[in-house]
């Protein structure tokens, strides 16, 4: 069937992924609680609504992509969220990084009001977005998994699917984030030692990427690091903060200890508290060169 898509949530995330589903030709709406950041969509073919419920009157699918679990519960489930108005068989595509209980929770509100949701996170920076290039994992029952992945290939490279509980596509998500932690940390420190061993940190972060560590993510993150300018923004400092709580908070649920995700935790904490605003959130690594009296 021809889908009716709703896009809810117009952040720098979620304004490309709308624009790549109106250039693959499926007819959409979007809503955003700004509504100036609603206005270049539909300069290029989209309906605005003014409520969440009005964008999904009609919808077949409804994607939504906001800052974090409360965000998203009030947006689906709250005195004026979409979910009372979504048609039944419909799908919810929830791609915010949330905790894994809370996309299930949805699921089960879905459940009830004959709506399914499948969480379907995301990896990649809004360059990536805008470039059609995400990475998309998937979890939630097959049928409904399976009608997505049209609409998910228009901003994606590839999707993973993580099977039925609707929860399993967030861990894999909050994993995959402490992971690009690490790699922040580890660069962090190695670059610093070797600074103030004497060796120049470009050059050493560039014999490390054409060698041990050939791959995007050590080249995109460590040039950040290496050369010590955090721009352009990813995704700012607050947000990974809170993708790092829940990932300690999981870890405790399922009884891992996760002493690294404790320090990038702290790390953002701190970048947090000295006020950065308008920088990547790999800029953390600051707090290794400081240490080091750089």
């Amino acid at each position: 069937m021809a889908e009716k898509i709703a896009f809810l949530g117009l952040g720098s995330m979620g304004a490309a992924m709308a624009a790549n589903l109106l250039k693959a030709g499926f007819p959409l709406t979007v809503y955003n609680r700004t509504a100036s950041k609603a206005e270049p969509l539909r300069q290029q073919g989209a309906t605005v609504a003014a409520t969440p419920a009005e964008a999904v009157r009609e919808a077949t699918v409804v994607f939504t992509m906001v800052t974090d679990d409360k965000a998203l519960e009030e947006l689906t489930i709250g005195s004026e969220g979409f979910l009372p108005a979504l048609p039944q068989g419909a799908i919810h595509a929830s791609c915010s990084t949330v905790a894994p209980d809370t996309n299930r929770r949805l699921a089960e509100a879905h459940q009830q009001h004959g709506s399914t949701l499948v969480a379907s996170p995301v990896f990649g920076k809004p360059d990536v977005a805008q470039a059609g290039k995400l990475w998309v994992g998937s979890s939630g029952p097959t049928e409904a998994r399976q009608r997505l992945e049209p609409l998910q290939a228009a901003f994606g490279q590839g999707t993973y699917a993580f099977g039925d509980d609707a929860g399993a596509a967030s861990v894999a998500k909050l994993c995959g984030n402490f992971l690009l932690g690490t790699v922040i940390e580890g660069m962090a420190e190695a670059l610093t030692l070797a600074e103030k061993a004497g060796l120049d940190r470009v050059a050493f972060y560039e014999m490390l990427t054409s060698t041990l560590f050939n791959n995007p993510i050590y080249k995109s993150y460590g040039k950040l690091i290496a050369e010590r300018h955090y721009q352009p923004v990813g995704a700012p400092p607050a947000i990974i903060r809170k993708d790092m709580n829940l990932v300690v908070q999981e870890a405790y649920k399922q009884g891992v200890p996760m002493p690294f995700a404790n320090i990038i935790r702290d790390q953002l904490t701190a970048t947090v508290a000295l006020n950065k605003q308008d920088v990547d959130w790999a800029s953390f690594a600051e707090r290794v060169a400081q240490g080091a009296g750089l």
